[in-house]
C-alpha cells in the first residue's frame, strides 16, 4: 500500500513577508475541519506568529522532515470566505504587497494578534420562561417596556445588543426594568442571518424623503435597472445637486430585497453627518467603521457585516475588506478624494478596489462627485462606466458664482483684502453666514528670530516647525515631534519671535479683533481633538448660531450650511506652482468643493477666491469652463506627456536612518529592472534612475524613490510580477524599509 500523502497548510504569516509557509496540520485537528480563512498559531524562527490558511495542498517543495507543525488552530469557523479571499489575493497582488500583510491588514485590530480568539457570540438578551409566557397586554401603562418584549418575543433565541439598539433606539432604563422583574436575561447570540429589517411600532423616520427632480429620477431607475449584475456608475453631480438622495434610493431598495450596501467615504469627519442621515432613512441594524471608533466597537460592527446582519455598512478605505455575503450595492462617495488610496503599508486604492469587488459580486458601484477625478472621466469616456449626470442644484438653488480677487498691492487685514472684509460685512449684518476657507492650521508657519535669522526647524525632519501658540508649542506636522515654545532665541537668547505667515488660530484671533462681536468658530484638527466636538460645531454652524465659520479642508466635502452666502479661499496659491503633476487637479477639486459650500438653500450664494496670480491658467479654465472645463483642459495635457490615466506609474520607495542606504538600494533595483526588461522585451516600460523624495528627511529616516511607466498596464504587471520578487533577493541594510506603490497618489 503506498503511503498517504500529508496534508500540507498553505500559510500567509501576518507582516511584510513575501510567499506562503508550509506546515502541517496540528495532531489533534481533524484535516476536513481546516479551511482556508482561518487564522493559525504557527512556529516561525525562535518564536510564533499568527497566520492566515490560505490554501491546502498535497505535497510540499520543501523537505517533509523539516516541516513544522501548526501550533494551535485559533477559529472554529473561517473569518474569511472564499469570495473574501480571492479578493484581498487579487489586490495583493496587484499592488504587489506581501499576502499576510493585506490579509490581516483585512481583519479587526484584536484579531492581528495571536492571542486573540473568536467570542462564542455577541452579548445579547433573549426572554426567560416567564417572559415568553407573559400576557404583554399587563405592561400596558409602560409602552416602551411593551416595545422591547414584543421585539425579544418575535427572536426569542435572542437579539444582540446592537441589533436591539438600532431598533429600538435608547431603552437602558425598560431593559433594567425587564430584567428586574425577571422577564428578560442575558445570552451569547451566534452570528446567523439577517434579523428583519424593521418592526411594527418602530418605523424608520421620514422613509419617503423629499420628491426627486427628473435627473435624480433618471439616475435613480438607471442603477436600479442593473442591480442584480455588475454595472459600474459615475454620479457627476454638481454641489447640492442631491447625490446623497439618490444613494439612499437605492440603498433602499437594495436592503428591501434582502441584500446589504457598502458605503464608502474618504475621511472620517464626514460619517457623522451621512450616518445620522441615512440612519433616519434606512431600516437597520447599520455597522459604521472607521480608525477613531474603540476597537470593540468596530469589531462589532465588523462582525455584524459578516453575518449577515448589518443591512448597511458605511465606513472609511479599510471598509471596502469587510466580508458582506448579500452585497447587492457598493456607493464610492467623493470618489476623488486621495485619501481613498492607502499611503503606508499595503498601498492599495479602495476606490479601485470598490470596483473590483463590485465585479466579482456581480452588483452595481456608484462612483459619486461633484468633481471626479480624471482617471474616472477617462474611463466614462471610454464607455468602461456609465456616466449620470446631474446638473441642477436640488431644491432649486443656485451655483454660487466664483470670482477671482486679484489681491497684488493690497494691505491685507485678517487674512482679509478690503473688498473680502466689506463683503463679510455686509453678509453677516444682513443676517447671512460667511465661511472663510484657509487649509493651514496653527499660529504660523514657521517662527523666526528678528535678530538673528533662527528659525524653528525639525531635528527629525527637512521641514519647519509650525507655531500652535494656545497650545504653547512648535510642532512638526510631518512626524508629530514638538517642543515648548521658547520664550527667547535659542541661538542669540534675542527676545524678538516673530510666527511669519498665516495659520487658521492666527487668523481666528485676527478675525476677532476686526469683527468684534461676531460669533465665529474654528474647525480644524486641533480645534475638534475632544470627542463630539465636531459634531457640536457643525450644528451650531447649520443652525445658525456661527456667523464666521473659519476652517481648513475638514470643511470643504460633504457638509451642508443653507445660511453660508459667502466663501472666501483666502490662500491657495502655494498649491498652484507644486511639483506634483496632480497638484492642478487636486487643487481646482478643491477651490470648487469648498466653493459649493456657498448658496444650498433659497440664498444665492458667492465665492471670492483671493490670488496674486489671476492669471493662471487653471483658474481661467475653471472660471470660464467650470470644473468640466478644466477636466477637457487636464487631460488633454496628460495625454501629451503620457500621465495616468494615458500611463502608469509605480513608484519604489525606499528609507533607512543612513543616507547612502536607500540609494544603493534602489540602484541595485534599477540595475535588476534593466536586466529584467532585456529578458522580457519589454520595451514600452521605462525606468528612472533614483532621486531623494522631495522631503528627503522624514522622522528621522532618509528617503529616496525610483519611478517606473508604463504605457499599458498588462506589460507593467508582467513586469512587476517578476521583478518585486527579485527585489527580496537584495542584500538588506540595517534599518532599510522599501515597498512599491503602484498608481502612486502622492509623487513626494
Amino acid at each position: 500500500m503506498l503511503p498517504v500523502s500529508p496534508l500540507i497548510l498553505r500559510v500567509a504569516v501576518a507582516g511584510p513577508l513575501p510567499g506562503l509557509f508550509d506546515y502541517l496540520p496540528p495532531a489533534e485537528s481533524a484535516p476536513t475541519s481546516l479551511v482556508p480563512g482561518m487564522r493559525l498559531l504557527v512556529p516561525f524562527g525562535r518564536g510564533q506568529r499568527v497566520g492566515m490558511l490560505v490554501e491546502t495542498a498535497g505535497h510540499s517543495e520543501q523537505n517533509g522532515d523539516r516541516l513544522k507543525s501548526v501550533t494551535a488552530v485559533l477559529d472554529a469557523t473561517a473569518l474569511l470566505g472564499p469570495v473574501d479571499l480571492a479578493l484581498i489575493r487579487w489586490a495583493a497582488d496587484y499592488y504587489r504587497s506581501p499576502l499576510g500583510e493585506a490579509l490581516f491588514g483585512a481583519l479587526p485590530v484584536r484579531l492581528r494578534r495571536a492571542d486573540a480568539r473568536l467570542d462564542p457570540g455577541s452579548p445579547g438578551l433573549r426572554p426567560t420562561a416567564a417572559g415568553l409566557n407573559l400576557d404583554v397586554a399587563a405592561l400596558g401603562r409602560a409602552p416602551a417596556q411593551r416595545r422591547v418584549m414584543e421585539c425579544l418575543r418575535a427572536a426569542p433565541q435572542g437579539l444582540a445588543m446592537p441589533t436591539l439598539k438600532a431598533r429600538l433606539g435608547s431603552c437602558v432604563g425598560p431593559l433594567k426594568a425587564l430584567r428586574d422583574l425577571g422577564l428578560i436575561e442575558p445570552c451569547r447570540v451566534a452570528a446567523g442571518p439577517a434579523p428583519p429589517a424593521a418592526i411594527p411600532d418602530a418605523p424608520v423616520a421620514d422613509p419617503a424623503g423629499p420628491v426627486l427632480n427628473p435627473e435624480q429620477t433618471r439616475a435613480v431607475a438607471a442603477v436600479s435597472a442593473a442591480l442584480g449584475g455588475f454595472a459600474p456608475f459615475v454620479l457627476d453631480g454638481v454641489t447640492g445637486s442631491g447625490k446623497t438622495e439618490v444613494y439612499i434610493r437605492l440603498i433602499a431598495e437594495v436592503i428591501a430585497a434582502g441584500r446589504q450596501a457598502l458605503v464608502l467615504v474618504p475621511e472620517i469627519g464626514l460619517t457623522p453627518q451621512l450616518r445620522d442621515r441615512l440612519a433616519h432613512r434606512l431600516p437597520g441594524p447599520h455597522a459604521v467603521l472607521h480608525s477613531a471608533l474603540p476597537e470593540a466597537e468596530r469589531e462589532r460592527a465588523w462582525h455584524s457585516a459578516a453575518a449577515g446582519c448589518a443591512t448597511l455598512v458605511l465606513g472609511t478605505r479599510s471598509a471596502c475588506f469587510v466580508p458582506l455575503p448579500r452585497l447587492g450595492l457598493i456607493v464610492v462617495d467623493e470618489e476623488h478624494d486621495a485619501s481613498l488610496k492607502q499611503q503606508e503599508g499595503f498601498r492599495y486604492s479602495a476606490r479601485d478596489l470598490a470596483v473590483r469587488r463590485a465585479q466579482q459580486a456581480g452588483c452595481p458601484v456608484v462612483l459619486g462627485s461633484a468633481t471626479p477625478s480624471l482617471e474616472t472621466l477617462y474611463n466614462a469616456r471610454l464607455g468602461r462606466y456609465r456616466r449620470l449626470h446631474l446638473s441642477q442644484r436640488a431644491g432649486g438653488a443656485q451655483a454660487p458664482a466664483i470670482a477671482l480677487l486679484d489681491i497684488r498691492g493690497q494691505t491685507l487685514s485678517a487674512g482679509l483684502s478690503p473688498l473680502l472684509r466689506a463683503q463679510v460685512e455686509a453678509q453677516t449684518g444682513a443676517g447671512n453666514q460667511v465661511l472663510l476657507f484657509l487649509n493651514r492650521r496653527g499660529y504660523a508657519p514657521v517662527l523666526t528670530c528678528h535678530d538673528c535669522g533662527w528659525v524653528g526647524a525639525c531635528p527629525h525632519c527637512d521641514a519647519r516647525l509650525t507655531l500652535h501658540l494656545k497650545l504653547r508649542r512648535l510642532w512638526c506636522h510631518h512626524c508629530g515631534w514638538f517642543l515648548t515654545t521658547p520664550s527667547k532665541c535659542p541661538d542669540c537668547q534675542g527676545l524678538d519671535l516673530r510666527g511669519l505667515g498665516l495659520g487658521t488660530e492666527r487668523l481666528e484671533e485676527e478675525l476677532q479683533a476686526v469683527f468684534p462681536g461676531v460669533r465665529l468658530a474654528r474647525v480644524d484638527r486641533d480645534s475638534t481633538r475632544r470627542k463630539g466636538e465636531l459634531d457640536r460645531l457643525l450644528a451650531a454652524s447649520r443652525s445658525g448660531e456661527i456667523q464666521i465659520l473659519l476652517g481648513t479642508q475638514m470643511l470643504a466635502k460633504g457638509h451642508d450650511f443653507p445660511g453660508v452666502t459667502l466663501v472666501g479661499i483666502l490662500d491657495l496659491d502655494h498649491t498652484l506652482y507644486a511639483s506634483d503633476f496632480r497638484a492642478p487637479e487636486r487643487t481646482a477639486q478643491l477651490i470648487v468643493q469648498v466653493a459649493g459650500r456657498a448658496g444650498r438653500a433659497d440664498r444665492p450664494g458667492r465665492v471670492v477666491l483671493q490670488t496674486r496670480h489671476p492669471e493662471h491658467p487653471l483658474l481661467k479654465s475653471l472660471i470660464l469652463g467650470g470644473y468640466p472645463g478644466f477636466a477637457e483642459v487636464a487631460l488633454t495635457e496628460r495625454e501629451s506627456a503620457q500621465l495616468p490615466p494615458f500611463g502608469h506609474l509605480v513608484l519604489l520607495r525606499a528609507d533607512a536612518p543612513d543616507v547612502e542606504v536607500p540609494m544603493d538600494f534602489l540602484r541595485q533595483g534599477r540595475t535588476l529592472a534593466l536586466r529584467l526588461l532585456g529578458d522580457l522585451g519589454e520595451t514600452g516600460v521605462a525606468v528612472s534612475s533614483p532621486v531623494p523624495a522631495t522631503m528627503e528627511r522624514r522622522a528621522g529616516r532618509y528617503r529616496a524613490q525610483l519611478l517606473v511607466e508604463g504605457p499599458e498596464r498588462l506589460g507593467l504587471q508582467r513586469f512587476l510580477a517578476s521583478w518585486a520578487s527579485k527585489l527580496w533577493t537584495i542584500p538588506r541594510n540595517r534599518g532599510l524599509r522599501w515597498s512599491l506603490d503602484v498608481d502612486p497618489q502622492e509623487m513626494l
